[in-house]
């Protein structure tokens, strides 16, 4: 088994999605007028836009499984292009496997979820669902994470700042920074930051792991608990808040948290005022992932008032209401917050 067949086999690249290019306002009026989970989608697209339209509110977008490489990509990083999000919680796979994955020229692949996986194994290709990866190029990936680290001084870094540092070398060497709009390059030259709190579970921890194995006595360090004190500090500093959720676990459990963190710090912070989340998990299990909004509330987290759960598969329903959102726009009228300068981090030129 050789180049030819892995060539045969990693021939179709996934297409993103451009919210800008399909406008589903007419479709959402429709499911508006209609019942169950269309009635349900409608209504997370007012909430969204009812977070784009309110000034004082700082807006959260989390993001768990892997509608990055399904066909998503795009629409995260053009939510950042047209200030749709003030600040990103996200799994490392997301960030690094995917996105940063991609920005350094690398693709996604269709595939099967039928395909022979010791087949694929013996190829060195890498199966997410129906989706294929290259593991060789994945591998390029872990080790450009360990040149970052090593370029850095030995100290540790919350996700955020190591992050920001991601985006800065996408924009310093362009001559391999192949995709100029990928959201870690967006992320950091619009000032959004973006915390990864497991950010080890990825191709980032594999980059680090070979950075901290060559440099026992000193490396770099990803520091979780600064994560979890700099997005309550976001929290503190935006008061008013919205959160986009896409799946759970993780980000989704980070995030909400803040409202906590902030009670904790001896400060007074209202509970995220509008929610949204996309999920297909039972929520009869009482997993992270499940447990709904209203549940929430009774952790005194999340404004119930302003909650919507829309059940449904998230590359199916995302790119409904950002195209909504996106057409309808309201972001039009947001100003930049710039989070990432109020940690002390330069601003991108």
């Amino acid at each position: 088994m050789g180049t030819d067949i892995r060539t045969e086999i990693l021939h179709k690249p996934v297409k993103h999605f451009n919210m800008t290019e399909h406008d589903t306002r007419p479709l959402v009026s429709a499911y508006r007028d209609m019942s169950f989970s269309a009635r349900e989608l409608a209504h997370a697209c007012d909430v969204f836009n009812q977070m784009l339209a309110d000034p004082d509110c700082t807006i959260i977008l989390t993001i768990a499984g892997s509608t990055s490489a399904a066909g998503c990509m795009q629409i995260y990083a053009d939510m950042i292009r047209y200030n749709m999000v003030d600040a990103i919680v996200a799994t490392g796979a997301t960030v690094v496997d995917m996105d940063f994955f991609e920005a350094l020229g690398f693709s996604h692949f269709h595939g099967s979820q039928f395909a022979d996986d010791g087949v694929l194994r013996e190829l060195y290709i890498d199966r997410i669902y129906d989706t294929f990866i290259d593991e060789h190029q994945l591998q390029k990936c872990d080790l450009t994470i360990k040149e970052i680290a090593d370029s850095l001084p030995a100290r540790g870094y919350s996700s955020r700042e190591f992050i920001s540092h991601m985006g800065r070398w996408l924009s310093t060497n362009p001559e391999r920074a192949k995709k100029s709009a990928s959201l870690v390059q967006l992320a950091y030259t619009h000032n959004v930051p973006v915390f990864c709190p497991a950010f080890s579970d990825s191709s980032a921890g594999l980059g680090l792991l070979a950075h901290q194995a060559e440099r026992k006595d000193a490396h770099v360090m990803i520091d979780s608990v600064r994560d979890f004190r700099e997005l309550t500090e976001l929290k503190m500093h935006g008061q008013q808040s919205g959160l986009f959720m896409i799946g759970g676990g993780t980000p989704k459990n980070f995030a909400q948290d803040t409202v906590i963190g902030a009670e904790i710090l001896g400060h007074e912070a209202p509970m995220h005022k509008y929610s949204i989340q996309i999920t297909v998990a039972d929520v009869r299990d009482g997993a992270c992932s499940s447990s709904t909004l209203k549940e929430a509330g009774s952790w005194g987290k999340v404004d119930v008032a302003g909650e919507q759960m829309v059940f449904g598969e998230a590359s199916m329903v995302l790119p409904i209401i950002a195209s909504h959102a996106y057409h309808s726009g309201e972001w039009q009228n947001r100003v930049r917050r710039d989070l990432n300068t109020i940690f002390n981090t330069p601003k991108a030129a």
